[in-house]
């Protein structure tokens, strides 16, 4: 009977103590394992969304003209742009353009002296006019410094053609222009020229036509090379 007993114990204490403490160790390790991957798999997340944005600085501080929505300059944009040639006012170096306001000064001036010549010789004509011992002479026009009259430019082309093209262009509405070639620093240029006129007034009134027509012109001297 006491063989029994201590064979049912045996077997009582074998089936509650059944799982053997190795396997607990091994769940414990594989456990611990799973909690280090998902703690380093969350930081490795966590520096990859730090690296997809700027990061913040406390200590920056904006560069002096950077207000919001004011756009800085290129290097292009402040680099000193080379300036473009204007053709049709190709001179040479002895040639003097005349500004817009001399010519009208000019040619209130030669207005003033024909209306004065004018009221002279209608003076004169009249029958009851006082004679004067001095009698002044009517003013002549004066011609222009440094020529014999005026010139209007209104291109400069290096190739002939285009020239002539102008020219024809200016024909058809009434102006009559000629080309004349000219060298400057080695290359040469196609003038088309209108003139000479012999009084500021004429000058005047030709340019303003020009203008009306869409044609830009400039005023020379004539008689410089």
């Amino acid at each position: 009977m006491a063989t029994r007993k201590g064979k049912g114990r045996q077997a009582v204490r074998n089936g509650s103590n059944g799982f053997p403490g190795w396997g607990y160790a091994v769940i414990g390790v594989v456990i611990g394992a799973i909690l280090m991957a998902a703690m380093m798999r969350g930081s490795f997340l966590s520096s990859l969304g730090k690296a997809d944005g700027p990061q913040a600085n406390p200590q920056a501080t904006a560069q002096p003209g950077s207000e919001p929505g004011v756009l800085e300059p290129s290097a292009s944009e402040s680099a000193p742009k080379k300036p473009q040639y204007d053709f049709y006012s190709v001179l040479s170096e002895k040639e003097v353009r005349i500004p817009d306001a001399e010519i009208s000064a000019q040619a209130r001036v030669e207005q003033q002296q024909q209306q004065a010549a004018q009221q002279q010789a209608t003076a004169a004509n009249t029958p009851n006019a006082v004679s004067q011992d001095i009698t002044a002479a009517p003013a002549a026009t004066p011609a222009p410094a440094g020529g014999s009259g005026y010139l209007l430019q209104v291109g400069a082309f290096p190739n002939a053609a285009d020239a002539e093209t102008l020219k024809a262009k200016l024909a058809l509405q009434g102006f009559v222009a000629n080309v004349q070639p000219v060298t400057i620093s080695g290359q040469t240029y196609n003038r088309v020229r209108l003139g000479p006129f012999r009084s500021a007034t004429e000058l005047e009134s030709t340019k303003q036509r020009l203008a009306a027509a869409g044609i830009n012109a400039i005023a020379l001297k004539e008689g410089r090379p």
